[in-house]
């Protein structure tokens, strides 16, 4: 096992992950101002509609593919569809939703790039961001024509098991992926980075998400109008 690959895929998940909670839980309880996705939608309305619409939506479904299907055990769906098959599966859907997500993201970025007014009013960490997510989805797509090379699932079982035995604080992590051939490994090394920055770039509006969830289950208001005297009263 080479030290790279140790720091890379041993400890530095450890790191990323230290700084992506603690790092958000210190920007939300001293910076709240900033707090914000810094939206400019008053610029280039339907170019911004169409391209936040495609990213969010395929990169929310690469999300939520990538965190259940590498962190469910493969007993619990085995019974059900076997790792060649949900291989497939991935490639097809994950092929599709990283098609959408890379095309809309490409017109965020041209967009930024191109409205002078936009590109005044523009960190250097969102040009940062969008380039680091635009690499991680062609790192993604990349992937795919790999895996078609692995369709008994071995990649698939050996990448998951690394992230199931990292978030598990197990050893040996570092040795599931020794056969994962770079592009694999860039892929994984970048999808880790972009949670190392996420505590210092808009994407922290995300965590907003969860409290979205929270205010659906919040108690009725009740509103009364001035006009409407107390019971009893004309």
């Amino acid at each position: 096992m080479k030290t790279i690959d140790f720091f890379l895929f041993g400890i530095y998940p450890y790191i990323c992950l230290a700084v992506f909670f603690i790092g958000s839980l210190l920007r939300f309880d001293r910076d709240q101002y900033t707090w914000k996705s810094d939206s400019s939608q008053m610029l280039r309305a339907g170019q911004l509609r169409l391209g936040s619409n495609l990213f969010h939506a395929g990169v929310l479904f690469l999300f939520f593919g990538h965190f259940f299907g590498m962190l469910m055990p493969h007993f619990i769906y085995e019974h059900f569809i076997s790792a060649g098959s949900k291989q497939v599966l991935a490639m097809v859907t994950g092929g599709i939703a990283g098609l959408a997500a890379i095309a809309g993201l490409s017109l965020l970025l041209h967009r930024r790039l191109t409205e002078p007014r936009i590109r005044a009013n523009s960190r250097t960490s969102d040009f940062v961001l969008l380039w680091l997510l635009w690499v991680q989805l062609a790192l993604g797509l990349l992937t795919i024509p790999l895996s078609a090379q692995h369709l008994d699932g071995s990649m698939m079982m050996a990448l998951a098991e690394w992230g199931q035995r990292i978030v598990t604080f197990r050893g040996g992590a570092v040795e599931m992926i020794g056969g994962a051939g770079f592009i694999f490994k860039a892929h994984l090394f970048l999808g880790m980075t972009i949670f190392l920055v996420f505590p210092f770039t808009r994407l922290v509006h995300v965590w907003s998400g969860f409290g979205a969830l929270a205010y659906l289950r919040r108690p009725y208001q009740v509103v009364r109008s001035r006009r409407v005297g107390l019971p009893g009263q004309r």
